[in-house]
């Protein structure tokens, strides 16, 4: 019999079976931890994701705060106030970053393409809002990305998910029934 030459401080040898037993079994338990959008096939998993990682509700918020920058600019309003509408864009376009990764490959990398395009797009508009043209063109150009990169990442989750995610950013509610069902 092989020994491992492993021995307690009282000179009793160590038994590696209950060990190796014991760290099987945690392993298998941890391995049932796995979030729900980690389970199930790729229509359950990003649906889930979008549910519970407001996968959706971040694009609706991206496409609000792209119309709020563009509604500041004609309405001529003040720097502080577009560098306010700018900088929600920013930090919306990074929190979205934050939930990634999604189940799906190609939906995570959509995905992070347009909350890169928001991020760029919010602190160009916010640098320059105090009059510098050519990043306001900049923040234009990487808003109308932004907006075309997110309608690409929805076209992506109905194709897996089989239906169309709300992109609202609010929750109904009453918080009852299907928050994807015909929501745009």
């Amino acid at each position: 019999m092989l020994h491992l030459g492993l021995r307690r401080t009282d000179g009793s040898r160590v038994r590696l079976l209950p060990v190796v037993a014991a760290l099987v079994i945690g392993a298998i338990a941890l391995g049932g931890c796995a979030g729900q959008e980690q389970s199930g096939d790729p229509a359950q998993r990003v649906s889930t994701w979008v549910d519970q990682g407001g996968g959706g509700s971040s694009v609706g918020n991206l496409e609000v705060d792209a119309k709020n920058v563009d509604l500041a600019l004609s309405q001529h309003n003040k720097p502080a106030a577009i560098r306010e509408v700018c900088d929600l864009l920013s930090n919306d376009g990074q929190t979205g970053v934050g939930n990634l990764p999604t189940p799906d490959q190609e939906l995570t990398t959509d995905l992070d393409n347009a909350y890169i395009e928001a991020t760029d797009a919010g602190g160009d508009c916010y640098s320059g809002a105090g009059g510098n043209a050519a990043l306001m063109s900049k923040s234009a150009t990487e808003r109308a990305r932004m907006v075309a990169l997110l309608n690409v990442a929805v076209q992506r989750m109905e194709t897996v998910m089989g239906r169309t995610p709300t992109t609202d950013t609010t929750v109904p509610p009453t918080g009852g029934g299907d928050p994807f069902a015909g929501g745009t």
